[in-house]
């Protein structure tokens, strides 16, 4: 009971800081698609792979593209850690110009899935080393400036049958802190909620859509960014080891990102 205590804590955190700030606050709606891809290659290793495409004012703008690659290592069916590298473009779109911003990240994770009775819980720690390259005058300069982004999810599936390919329930929040020489006013990054479905489509391959709140400081302090987003991820979990030496895994228990 004490992580759902601790998800509750979150929203909280969440509807406090939406709350009780009366600062300049910018409104936006997207629509978020991904492919988020765990390969097992052995009882202990998987490669992941993931893309990332995130619209504004639903499909109409470019909002961001990101794409991630690295290995998990299997320390038990529940628990795991991960290292990746990712590399994001970011639209920086004015009235007479768009220009796309770099990004490059390295990722650190530990993830552990686990039963809570009939609910299946995620909790998620991942650290991101970011490097974000400078704008200038509307223009992109060879400079980059550094952040550490921290980031814990808290993640529950309530199934709604025992079937399999019966949709779950699926409610995620996420907490994200950031530091870093540039980082002055707004060492709180954002904060995501989620809430929608979880669908197996096939055995290795699953699903969420769903509806996402999210809060978010920039760099200045005192502007923020309120996103109202349409997510829709899928999840693609093929196993490649020899059926001789697969052993059980925690395909159920599909991270939300």
């Amino acid at each position: 009971m004490k992580q759902v205590y601790l998800f509750v804590v979150l929203i909280f955190i969440t509807i406090s800081a939406v709350a009780q700030d009366n600062r300049e606050v910018q409104t936006q709606n997207h629509f978020w698609t991904s492919v988020n891809t765990q390969a097992r290659i052995s009882n202990k290793w998987s490669v992941i792979a993931d893309l990332h495409i995130r619209r504004t004012n639903y499909l109409k703008n470019n909002n961001f593209y990101y794409t991630r690659v690295g290995a998990a290592y299997h320390i038990n069916k529940n628990l795991s850690v991960s290292l990746a590298g990712g590399h994001m473009w970011l639209a920086n779109k004015t009235a007479t110009t768009e220009l796309f911003v770099n990004e490059n990240r390295l990722v650190q994770q530990i993830q552990l899935n686990q039963p809570l009775g009939k609910i299946q819980l995620s909790q998620r720690l991942r650290i991101e080393e970011r490097w974000i390259q400078r704008v200038v005058n509307s223009e992109l300069t060879d400079t980059y400036r550094y952040s550490t982004r921290f980031r814990y999810q808290l993640g529950l599936s309530i199934p709604l049958s025992k079937k399999k390919y019966i949709p779950s329930l699926a409610f995620a929040d996420e907490l994200m802190m950031q530091t870093g020489k540039h980082i002055i006013y707004n060492n709180f990054d954002q904060n995501r909620f989620f809430a929608g479905i979880k669908q197996q489509i096939t055995p290795s391959l699953a699903a969420d859509f769903g509806y996402m709140y999210v809060w978010q400081q920039r760099l200045s302090g005192y502007q923020y960014n309120r996103n109202h987003t349409i997510r829709l991820f899928f999840y693609w979990q093929p196993d490649f080891r020899k059926k001789h030496t697969a052993t059980p895994t925690a395909q159920n228990n599909l991270p939300l990102l």
